[in-house]
């Protein structure tokens, strides 16, 4: 089989939907985690306003920045309710590693509090030791799990979390995360260790089964991290500790996934083996395709939003026991905790 027909290798459901052999886990991956959460997602973070940008029918927009964990200034957008009083909920929106330079006003409701952040180094220009293309970017400081620039993406999270209840305070009723690819892999990574989060939606979520990601070529992060591996085998016991299926087995809140049968820069059984990992109420939405264009691409993109909107406003009652269930129309897939 060619490189290129193998990155583009259709997983059929049947074999996505049965659990895999769990990737081995390091035997201090908890304390590596508590230890960083310790270090850097307690007490105030520094942020200021940078500018106003324009206002929506039901919100205040402005782009922030917020002291890193890294060490340097890292860019967030804040959209917080024109009316205090009509703040219900909370979000923190994760980015893909193609980074944004706006927030994402469709994924929020009138009644929430939201906030974006960029993972350190990200967008293009913001001044960073850490390189903003994708392919850098995954590789920076992978020598040793403390300086690896996934840990900080990790931590930012929590930081972007504090900011956003310090802007609005009432969002604490209901903290929720959302991420997509590098957003998803990176907030599995991070929620289970901040009690203050209720609910996640991770869709084409990337990191997931390293042994299994570097087992074939890709056109995302990983095949750079494939390459660099080739000449530096030693670095590849810190991949471990950044595995989002590992960490997602800590992860008890209910979460959503979003996960795709095609897909040439995430591996389709990476992102499976999260959702397989969670131990609380899990919903799971099938995409026919991942980090692809076209009219197909766009329609999985729509699926995938809706089936995380519904998930938020569920009531806490049908995510205790979830019906097995499928829609094969719908692509949406539901099963017990």
């Amino acid at each position: 089989m060619t490189g290129d027909r193998e990155e583009m290798t259709e997983y059929s459901l049947s074999a996505l939907l049965t659990p895999p052999t769990a990737p081995p886990e390091p035997e201090d991956f908890d304390d590596f985690w508590l230890s960083t959460f310790a270090e850097f997602g307690g007490g105030r973070v520094e942020w200021e306003e940078v500018r106003s940008l324009e206002s929506t029918e039901t919100h205040r927009v402005t782009e922030l920045r917020l002291w890193s964990s890294a060490g340097e200034w890292a860019v967030a957008y804040a959209m917080v309710p024109l009316s205090g009083a009509d703040v219900r909920r909370g979000l923190v929106v994760g980015h893909g590693y193609g980074g944004r330079s706006g927030p994402d006003l469709d994924l929020v409701s009138a009644d929430t509090a939201a906030i974006f952040p960029c993972a350190p180094g990200i967008p293009t220009g913001t001044p960073s030791r850490f390189p903003a293309d994708p392919s850098d970017h995954v590789l920076a400081g992978i020598a040793h799990r403390d300086t690896y620039s996934h840990r900080f993406a990790a931590a930012d999270l929590w930081r972007a979390a504090s900011v956003l209840l310090d802007l609005a305070p009432p969002a604490a009723r209901a903290l929720d995360y959302s991420g997509t690819s590098f957003g998803g892999g990176i907030g599995a990574l991070a929620l289970p260790w901040d009690a203050r989060f209720r609910r996640a939606s991770f869709d084409v979520p990337s990191f997931g089964d390293h042994p299994v990601r570097l087992g074939r070529r890709s056109t995302g992060s990983s095949e750079a991290v494939r390459r660099h591996l080739r000449e530096h085998p030693e670095d590849r016991p810190v991949l471990s500790y950044f595995d989002a299926a590992i960490a997602a087995r800590r992860l008890h809140l209910p979460v959503h996934i979003g996960a795709a049968l095609l897909d040439p820069a995430v591996d389709p059984r990476g992102q499976f083996a999260v959702y397989h990992a969670l131990t609380g109420a899990r919903r799971l939405t099938v995409r026919a395709n991942g980090h692809l264009d076209g009219p197909i691409a766009e329609l999985s993109d729509q699926l995938v939003a809706q089936g995380a909107i519904d998930f938020f406003v569920l009531p806490d009652e049908r995510l205790v026991r979830m019906p097995k269930s499928a829609s094969t129309a719908q692509g949406i897939f539901t099963e017990d905790a």
